[in-house]
Order: structure tokens, then C-alpha cells, then sequence
């Protein structure tokens, strides 16, 4: 029986997007299937007490030279966000609203905005900017709007989220084979390794 990896993302990480960019490959040469789980990656960092690498100088100033090595080395683009940190609620809103709603478009979604966040970088915690940013895309920003305010799109993105943490995620990207937790992009060797076994 095929396995499936569990891609829990939050936008607003730069080694998510690099692992998004890397993901589809891998399920496919291990035949997996991949599954994105949207999760807030504020919600994790505060349920478990973790924070983002930057907060700490010293690695935040190494973090950015490796995130651009592992661009590199898998030859996609990457652009840093000037605008980091930004919100990611809407964003994340938007993600489940639409894999409930609209899963049709949800890839589309998933790819405009981390493009829009780590590759031709913009102010997407700004919603003029985000509004823009999804009209560009084709997408109705009005519903988009509507969607991301409707309850039950809010509390799936808590479940999502709490789930998470009570798996052992502590931060993005988390990817998971069955119950085996595989954290950051420079784990998808094991991610692999664990969904072609």
C-alpha cells in the first residue's frame, strides 16, 4: 500500500518554501502520496514554546547564507522576504478555506503565494497587496475574503494546527511518514528514505 507524506507548511517559512519545491518530486519517485497540511506557525512556536531562528542574531545571520546554499544546490529561485516577519492568518485561512472549499485550486493557491513570498517578494500582510497579489493570479479576491473569514475555515486551521503540535511538530516544515516526524528541508533524504520503505 502506498504511504503518504504529511507536509505541514506554514507560508511565512523560507525552508518550507524550499521544501515545497522539492516535495512533489520526492513523493513521486518514492511512489508516496503528498498531502499539504496548512498549520500557523505562530499557534506551534506558542504552543511549544519554540521561535523563530532569527530571534536568536548569530543564527539567523547563518540561517540566511544556508537557506541560499540549498537554493543552490536544487536550482529554484529564491529571493529574501524584505517584509519578514509576516502575518501568516490570512494566508493560512486562505490555504484551508480553499483545500475545503475549492481544492481545484488549491496547488495554484499554494504556488502563487509562496511564490509571492520567497521568490518576487511582496508585502503580503498587507491586504491591498494580498488582494492584488490574487487577482494577478485569476483568483476573486471578494470571496477570498469571505472565505477566509468563515468559522468553520477558522477552526480548521486550529485543528490543523493543534494536531500538529500534538504529533511532536514544533516548527515548519514538519513532514510526517505514519508517525515518524521529519523536521526542516534538510531532512528529505529521510522523508524519502521513510515513504519509499
Amino acid at each position: 500500500m502506498p504511504k503518504t507524506i504529511e507536509f505541514f507548511f506554514d507560508f511565512g517559512s523560507p525552508t518550507t518554501y524550499l521544501a515545497h519545491t522539492q516535495l512533489p518530486r520526492i513523493a513521486r519517485e518514492a511512489g508516496a502520496a503528498l498531502v499539504y497540511r496548512p498549520m500557523l506557525l505562530g499557534g506551534v512556536f506558542k504552543a511549544t514554546g519554540n521561535a523563530s531562528p532569527v530571534m536568536v542574531p548569530a543564527k539567523g545571520r547563518w540561517m540566511g547564507q544556508d537557506i541560499a546554499r540549498w537554493a543552490q544546490r536544487w536550482c529554484v529561485p529564491f529571493t529574501f522576504n524584505p517584509h519578514f516577519p509576516i502575518n501568516t492568518l490570512t494566508l493560512m485561512r486562505g490555504a484551508v478555506g480553499l483545500q475545503l472549499r475549492q481544492p481545484e485550486d488549491f496547488a495554484r493557491y499554494v504556488d502563487t503565494v509562496f511564490h509571492a513570498m520567497w521568490v518576487a517578494p511582496r508585502n503580503l500582510g498587507d491586504a491591498t497587496v494580498l488582494a492584488q497579489t490574487l487577482r494577478d493570479a485569476g483568483f476573486d479576491a471578494d470571496a477570498f475574503t469571505a472565505l477566509v473569514g468563515d468559522a468553520e475555515v477558522k477552526a480548521q486551521l486550529i485543528a490543523n494546527t493543534d494536531e500538529a503540535v500534538a504529533r511532536g511538530a514544533f516548527g515548519a516544515p514538519s513532514c510526517f511518514v505514519g508517525n515518524e516526524l521529519f523536521f526542516g528541508q534538510d531532512r528529505l533524504d529521510f522523508v524519502r528514505e521513510a515513504a519509499g520503505r
